[in-house]
């Protein structure tokens, strides 16, 4: 009962805290069992996987949020005056071997891409997170930095949307500062259906970042567009309404319209109201639609949204 009773009261006096050990990464947590309480944006020193390091508070994590506190790593200390100006050495220095481990790579016909360099805390570890498309043979560049720098070198493959945050710059959209360089801590999966349901141009220039993969940004808007798509009719679909009959060839899903391309009137854009959606592209008889002798055979005769059912 003794011990039941110390557990409970170590897990409710123990604060779950976010550490990030990069400006825009991802949140892990700790156990701030140091017995002094930590604020968001003081560094700290924790145990992680690789050993020793130091990180930022960036969060206080509500219990609700701290799933497995049990399981976490603890924070080992504050970090003092010192960590911090070590830490700003360290980067000095990372940057300084990222630059010599890219002439050496050169050097070498090594195909990477180098995209960061990362000093242990206490400097005996330097990391090299990399690209590539395929498998690549870092040996011999691993033992001539070993050899130069004197520290334990490792090699670290990442992704290539890694690759582009790290290295930062533009985004395709032309902004100044990539999204996953500015603000996105992880990434989610993107799928073409995302850009089919915003009726974007599947074409490589339109949908795909810096990094080669979809962009990040078809994921922000998509749930709207898959919601307000149901009583859309699809491209391609021949609408008729009271005024027009025609062909779709564009939505305007924030303005509410479709734009028709009618034989008559040519292009006309009309809001999605009363329509009846035929199942192909091609317009009913001159008999009428439903009635006897149609081609369509009522098929057009389909409010939109029966439009989706039809189709799904």
């Amino acid at each position: 009962m003794t011990v039941m009773a110390t557990e409970q009261q170590t897990t409710m006096t123990e604060q779950v805290v976010g550490v990030r050990f990069h400006e825009v990464g991802k949140l892990y947590h700790f156990t701030n069992a140091t017995g002094e309480a930590v604020s968001p944006g003081e560094y700290v020193i924790v145990e992680t996987s690789r050993g020793v390091e130091i990180g930022q508070v960036a969060k206080i994590v509500p219990p609700e949020e701290a799933a497995h506190p049990s399981t976490y790593k603890p924070i080992l200390r504050r970090a003092t005056s010192h960590d911090l100006v070590l830490r700003k050495h360290y980067e000095h220095l990372a940057n300084q071997a990222l630059k010599r481990a890219r002439m050496l790579a050169t050097e070498l016909g090594v195909r990477l891409k180098l995209a960061r360099a990362e000093y242990s805390f206490d400097g005996s570890r330097l990391t090299f997170l990399y690209g590539s498309e395929g498998d690549v043979n870092v040996k011999e560049l691993r033992r001539r930095l070993k050899a130069e720098f004197d520290v334990m070198v490792e090699f670290r493959q990442i992704g290539p949307r890694d690759v582009a945050r790290f290295l930062g710059g533009a985004g395709a959209c032309g902004l100044d500062k990539r999204c996953c360089s500015a603000f996105l801590t992880e990434f989610q999966p993107i799928s073409i259906k995302m850009a089919k349901a915003q009726d974007l141009p599947l074409v490589p220039t339109e949908i795909a970042g810096m990094c080669g993969r979809l962009r990040c940004c078809l994921a922000y808007e998509y749930e709207f567009y898959k919601d307000v798509s149901k009583g859309f009719p699809k491209l391609g679909k021949w609408v008729v309404t009271e005024q027009y009959s025609g062909k779709v060839v564009d939505r305007n899903m924030l303005k509410g319209t479709i734009t028709l391309q009618t034989e008559e009137h040519g292009r006309v854009e009309i809001p999605v109201e009363n329509l009846w959606v035929g199942k192909s592209g091609k317009p009913p008889s001159e008999v009428g639609c439903g009635e006897p002798g149609s081609s369509c055979g009522g098929a057009c005769a389909a409010p939109a949204d029966a439009d989706k059912d039809a189709d799904a």
